[in-house]
């Protein structure tokens, strides 16, 4: 077996400074390090006392970034790609997705999600609700339609059975999306009292799978520090 790598995973702590704060793209790498199975040290850096830790180990970076084998990697785009390029089977799961649909799959949803919550006008708040209900409705369908290897087993299937977006193996684009819908549920019920309606079975079975996976269940954030973060970022109504 091949010696595995040193990883560390830095991440912006919560209020308490040592769990993962609500930001998405650090848990979508928390995500994707647990899954791999590979060994990983997580820092969670808070920025009201130690700033510096940034300045040190790399200058003019954000958070998240990883240390890989002593080698600063930043972007989180970049740092998924290198993770896959390099944390290969047989030792480590493959997460590229068969289907480049899946990639895109939901990939509005957040934004939608972002402009509804910072309106200030009542007059639009209806139409920003519908919007991003239609972009939800979209992820539904695809989660909805069998996939080519489902139909392939069964021709007459309607409805899909899969447990992600990809099939019933976790990929990179389902810890990209998981991450947000997380947010998103969290953060409309509480200031909005709106949450993804559970009508759309698609999206629920979706959610009920991720609750079962323990690389999404021990990276979540505790949803009292999503609902501290955003709170400068919702916009009340006049």
């Amino acid at each position: 077996m091949v010696d595995e790598p040193k990883i560390e995973l830095f991440v912006k702590s919560s209020e308490d400074g040592e769990s993962i704060g609500a930001n998405p793209f650090s848990q979508r790498l928390a995500m994707i390090l647990m899954f791999k199975g590979c060994t990983f040290t997580l820092n969670t850096v808070d920025m009201k006392r130690a700033p510096d830790v940034l300045k040190d180990l790399a200058p003019g970076s954000q958070l998240p970034f990883v240390i890989y084998n002593c080698e600063v990697k930043t972007d989180v785009n970049k740092i998924e790609e290198f993770l896959e390029e390099n944390l290969t089977p047989p030792q480590y799961p493959s997460m590229t997705p068969k289907y480049k649909e899946s990639n895109t799959a939901g990939n509005d949803v957040f934004h939608k999600f972002s402009v509804y919550i910072k309106n200030q006008s009542p007059a639009q708040e209806d139409n920003l609700q519908k919007s991003l209900l239609r972009a939800l409705l979209k992820l539904d369908m695809y989660l909805k339609n069998p996939l080519p290897h489902e139909l392939a087993c069964d021709p007459k299937m309607v409805n899909s059975k899969r447990k992600y977006l990809d099939g019933d193996n976790l990929t990179l684009p389902d810890c990209n999306l998981l991450p947000k819908l997380h947010i998103i549920n969290i953060v409309c019920r509480h200031y909005r009292h709106f949450e993804i309606p559970k009508d759309l079975q698609g999206i629920s079975r979706y959610l009920q799978h991720a609750e079962e996976l323990k690389a999404f269940k021990y990276t979540c954030p505790n949803p009292s520090e999503i609902i501290l973060f955003y709170r400068d970022m919702v916009k009340k109504m006049p």
